[in-house]
Parts: structure tokens; sequence; C-alpha cells
């Protein structure tokens, strides 16, 4: 089974020592997007439904350059700093997802990188 690095300018680049995404046979496992607006460059930090979006968008486009979509993905993991932000993350998670249910996970931590109060990361099958 082949491993491929997938790297696309339409994400925010690693700032550490680890890859964007990785394509293992058909799954692509993507590591944790933060809500960087790519028009801007700035993290989304005022609103968590915007956050949300833009976490989810990072990661389509990961699965996009791996010639996938966000209706490949099998499994979520959401880290978030407030459990009561909650419900607006899945509101706007059910949106982007539009009717696919992936399975997920969703736990609260106590920090994110940069002062995101959002992370999220996906694994994605091509059949």
């Amino acid at each position: 089974m082949s491993l491929k690095i997938v790297e696309t300018e339409k994400a925010p680049a690693a700032i550490g020592p680890y890859s964007q995404g990785i394509q293992v046979g058909n799954f692509v496992y993507t590591s944790g997007q933060l809500p960087i607006d790519m028009a801007s460059g700035e993290l989304v930090v005022d609103d968590i439904k915007k956050a949300t979006k833009a976490c989810i968008e990072n990661a389509e486009s990961i699965l996009k350059e791996a010639g996938l979509s966000l209706n490949d993905v099998v499994k979520t993991l959401i880290f978030i700093t407030d459990m009561d932000d909650f419900s607006q993350i899945n509101e706007e998670y059910e949106k982007c997802f539009n009717g696919h249910k992936p399975a997920r996970s969703c736990v609260e931590v106590s920090k994110l990188p940069k002062g995101a109060k959002v992370e999220i990361e996906v694994v994605a099958y091509k059949a």
C-alpha cells in the first residue's frame, strides 16, 4: 500500500513537522484544521459558526486535492475549547455536510493552537 502526502495552497500550510493530509490506499486523513479564512489569512475567532465553516472548508480543500469530497468523509474529530459552543457548531456542521452524517467525536480541550476555539480533522474513503 502506498503512502502519499497531500498538500494544497487552498488550505493553511502546516505550522509544524506534519502534513496537511496523508493518503494511504483509499483513505485520506487530514491534520486538524484551524479556522483560518483563506481569503484573508486570518484566524476566525469572533463567530463560532464562521470558525466551524472555515475549518470544514480547509479540510474540504485538502480532500479535493486528493480527489475526494465531504461526501466521502467517514469520520470527523472536533476539538473545542468551550462545550457551550456545541449547539452552534452542530448547526454549521450540519449545513456544511448537507445531510451526510459521518461518524464523529467532539471533545473539549483547554487550549488550541493560535488561540482558536475549534479545530476539525477528517478521515475520508474513496470507493
